[in-house]
């Protein structure tokens, strides 16, 4: 088990939701000290090194040329920095465990230079950091992380669960975190997270990480592994109050579903990056959320573990390994994400919310959904997707206290 797994797994056995930020500087003092103060933070945390947007895409040039020119960066460029210059970020942390967050369709470099640093921790997924964050093709995709994967002997987490960020049923995002995380074991990934992000309703929230640790114990028995929800990844409210009532929605549902890590946002999310501070606010915040409730059984499924087991069943059929199972099941639409325009997406699927704050489909394509599951009484046009994208965030801003 790597230290960043390790880290997660004891303090889950205490008991403890371990809360983690989204945080990247370029400059290597103030990244260090964004990581001091979040182990300093009155939680129980993780670290996080978020990478800049050039070295997200494979421009490293440009990130060079930015650390040269002493223009600002939107990450640390990991790549760009001597990995004696990383090391010395971390020195003197103590063990305190550190994540590096990229972004990157093709991370084979990231990778490199996160093991050369002596880092032991990572995300991202063929599909999820392809559909919709590149233009890259997906088959590219998935033959880069194939090589990034391999021989990679540290703690890898599927974003396959945040999928669009928002308007995503919860089905399609357990399943391709699923599978995201079983193409890992495939080549060779040991320590495995699997995502799950906040979406419209907190009961269908719980009935998705509930199918999602079920369909892990299945189809991942053989690796460690753990679960870890990210507060709402879409419109966020513009009030302080209304982001930190939803930031701490998530820890709740986290601990009530059973997940072991949360990354938070901030009361800034919906303005700029936020400061240092704001993120500790956020984590301080989100562990004494989560403290306030307790670990419950699963509610009654509404369909979301049958929906989930279909897709992920329906992939793994497929012939090959698990990275050319997705490949084919993305030529034939039976994963299909709602709204998104990458040209290897079928483009069929759509969703809606209905009068209890659900996520349902209104079609679905070619994927082995029962028609049952589909409500087609909504009709999608350009107002009511507005009103779905802006209903979280006018919820909370518009709650009363």
């Amino acid at each position: 088990m790597s230290a960043f797994a390790d880290a997660v797994a004891r303090a889950h056995a205490d008991g403890r939701l371990v809360v983690q930020p989204r945080m990247g500087m370029a400059s290597p003092v103030e990244m260090r000290g964004g990581l001091l103060a979040v182990r300093g933070a009155r939680a129980t945390t993780v670290g996080t090194l978020t990478v800049d947007s050039y070295t997200r895409v494979g421009d490293h040039q440009a990130a060079s040329a930015a650390l040269r020119d002493g223009a600002r960066l939107n990450g640390y460029p990991i790549v760009s920095h001597d990995p004696v210059v990383t090391r010395g970020v971390l020195d003197g942390l103590d063990g305190f465990p550190v994540q590096v967050r990229h972004g990157s369709a093709d991370p084979r470099a990231i990778f490199g230079a996160l093991a050369a640093a002596g880092l032991d921790a990572t995300e991202g997924g063929p599909v999820s950091y392809c559909l919709p964050y590149s233009r890259r093709p997906l088959r590219d995709s998935v033959a880069h992380w194939s090589e990034a994967c391999e021989g990679f002997t540290g703690h890898l987490e599927t974003f396959g669960g945040c999928m669009m960020g928002q308007l995503c049923p919860p089905s399609l995002l357990v399943a391709i975190s699923v599978l995201e995380a079983v193409f890992f074991r495939c080549h060779g990934v040991r320590s495995v997270s699997l995502s799950y992000a906040q979406q419209t309703n907190a009961d269908q929230d719980a009935e998705a990480v509930h199918a999602l640790r079920a369909l892990a114990a299945r189809f991942l028995s053989d690796v460690d592994w753990h679960v870890v929800v990210y507060t709402y990844m879409g419109v966020f409210p513009r009030t302080r109050s209304g982001a930190r009532l939803l930031n701490d929605n998530a820890a709740r549902l986290a601990v009530r579903a059973g997940a072991q890590r949360l990354i938070v946002k901030t009361v800034a999310e919906a303005h700029r990056i936020p400061t240092v501070a704001e993120n500790v606010d956020a984590l301080e915040s989100a562990a004494a959320a989560a403290a306030s409730v307790s670990y419950e059984e699963p509610f009654q499924d509404n369909g979301v573990l049958a929906e989930a087991t279909a897709l992920v069943e329906a992939v793994l059929e497929l012939p090959g390994d698990p990275g050319t199972a997705m490949l084919a099941a993305f030529r034939r639409g039976l994963l299909d994400v709602p709204y998104c325009l990458h040209p290897d997406n079928a483009g069929q699927a759509r969703s809606h919310i209905d009068d209890t704050g659900r996520l349902r489909w209104s079609s679905v394509g070619a994927m082995p959904i029962a028609p049952t599951s589909v409500d087609r009484s909504t009709p999608a046009d350009s107002a009511g997707l507005l009103a779905a994208l802006n209903r979280v965030a006018h919820l909370h801003d518009t709650r009363p206290w």
